[in-house]
């Protein structure tokens, strides 16, 4: 019989490396079925969402948390207990608070801790890789069985961190949605629907700036907040320097 550790560490294993595992009819993807069959419902659920997310886009670069952090937040959604985190954002910033763990979800092979956060007072989604420290034994809650925890994941990741973004951009909702990340915020339609803006926040303005606003092939305006601006500025700057004449070259 596996431990909670050793089964949720082969399904890490499977997610991370097979493009079978949400196939019910391939040996890894029936496998995989009979060990989230066996888990504890409101595991299962979670981790059958996990196999069809983790598939679909697969990332050889993103980074694996440890089975152990990971098996304890999976074991604290199962109870339904309270847990404790230490946590360091992508930008550095290391916080503590207490959290009711509603899920853990994969997505393009990163995972995810979906919680409500009680220093924030709302929805939160955290990196687990990112997660320091976990300690146990928090008191009970209930969480909402009706929600689509994938779903839900999406629209969160843009949302919670402490610089806020708006970005208009000239083109309509599908058009943009073409290249918009869901990370970067929510997208809604403007005016007559000819333009589009998207809101969310980040704790990373140079990288919403730099690889996901530059690589987007759409005209747009950055209306706020006031960090993401400043790393637009910073990096049309350098890509304008990028222009002019090396130093050796200069007459």
């Amino acid at each position: 019989m596996f431990t909670a550790t050793e089964a949720l560490g082969l399904v890490m294993a499977v997610l991370d490396g097979s493009h079978a595992a949400a196939d019910a009819d391939d040996p890894v993807g029936a496998a995989l079925g009979k060990i989230i069959r066996a888990l504890p419902e409101n595991v299962g659920r979670p981790a059958a969402t996990m196999r069809r997310h983790a598939s679909a886009v697969p990332d050889r670069g993103a980074p694996r948390p440890g089975a152990e952090t990971t098996s304890t937040l999976v074991a604290a959604v199962a109870a339904q207990r309270r847990v404790s985190i230490g946590y360091r954002s992508e930008a550095g910033r290391q916080w503590a608070e207490q959290v009711d763990p509603w899920a853990v979800v994969v997505r393009h092979g990163r995972w995810y801790l979906l919680c409500h956060s009680h220093r924030a007072g709302a929805v939160r989604a955290y990196r687990i890789d990112r997660i320091q420290s976990v300690t146990a034994g928090g008191g009970p809650f209930r969480a909402p069985g009706d929600l689509d925890y994938a779903d839900l994941l999406e629209q969160h990741l843009g949302a919670g961190w402490e610089f806020e973004t708006k970005v208009v951009f000239d083109a309509p909702c599908e058009e943009a949605a073409r290249y918009v990340r869901p990370p970067m915020g929510r997208l809604e339609r403007a005016g007559d629907g000819a333009r589009c803006v998207l809101t969310g926040t980040t704790s990373n303005p140079a990288m919403y700036a730099g690889e996901w606003l530059a690589a987007i092939p759409i005209r747009f305006h950055v209306e706020g907040g006031p960090e993401l601006r400043a790393a637009v500025a910073a990096v049309a700057e350098r890509l304008t320097a990028a222009l002019g004449a090396a130093p050796g070259q200069r007459a």
